[in-house]
């Protein structure tokens, strides 16, 4: 299986060398038939972001400018539709998705009948202990997407997820623009693929700070909601 790892970035100079060379350096391949490139998404970052991903030995693709997490990582899908890649995963660049788990996501999604698989925080107890009001918001759209998919998911937070073709396929044709990861599971599920959670461990965030302010998380509580309740389906192409 030849697997794409998408990092989207911005401004990640200090941590995007480590996440790619921790991912080069696992040793999952020599125990698989898995074959992990690794492209860095630099979305119009302004400091050394490019230089620190190619020294670390990743490919890069420099956005000219900022488009945020939905275009960065529809950028990624596009590249791996274009270049057939049996799977994509995204990994965050600041350094919280451990690539100890990257074997194990693509092991179930090879193995299972899932077309995503996402890389869970709450299915088992972890080391992750998110601050009350992070708790709350995270509990409110785990039952929202139960709801909505008829099916209980639990970290549909998290960005930590890996996709077969058909994945690649509609996300290429279409990805939510910012703060995706809870409408890409309910897009992902009215599109007719199978979506399952399995149990990780993440790290804390190694440098930078969290794009979501206090201001910035109501608004993304009532636009992810609304954006939810009406999501499209049919907008991509199935391979």
């Amino acid at each position: 299986m030849k697997c794409l790892v998408i990092i989207p970035a911005y401004n990640e100079e200090k941590n995007i060398y480590k996440v790619v060379k921790a991912i080069k350096d696992s040793n999952f391949e020599k125990s698989s038939n898995i074959k992990f490139d690794i492209i860095v998404i630099n979305d119009g970052s302004k400091d050394n972001t490019e230089l620190e991903a190619k020294k670390a030995g990743a490919r890069v693709l420099n956005l000219s400018s900022n488009l945020g997490i939905g275009g960065a990582m529809q950028t990624g899908y596009l590249y791996a539709l274009y270049n057939g890649y049996d799977a994509a995963v995204q990994i965050d660049g600041d350094g919280q998705h451990s690539s100890k788990d990257l074997g194990r996501l693509a092991k179930e999604l090879n193995e299972s009948n899932a077309d995503m698989v996402i890389g869970s925080r709450f299915i088992s107890k972890s080391n992750y202990k998110p601050s009350v009001c992070r708790k709350l918001g995270i509990k409110y759209f785990s039952k929202l997407v139960s709801f909505l998919c008829k099916s209980p998911y639990y970290d549909t937070t998290s960005g930590y997820r890996m996709v077969n073709k058909r994945g690649i396929s509609l996300f290429a044709n279409y990805y939510p623009q910012d703060y995706p990861e809870v409408e890409t599971i309910v897009y992902a599920v009215k599109n007719g693929l199978k979506v399952k959670e399995i149990s990780v461990n993440m790290n804390k965030r190694q440098g930078g700070k969290s794009s979501i302010t206090p201001i910035k998380s109501v608004y993304y509580m009532v636009k992810v909601t609304l954006a939810s309740l009406i999501q499209p389906s049919k907008k991509g192409v199935l391979q």
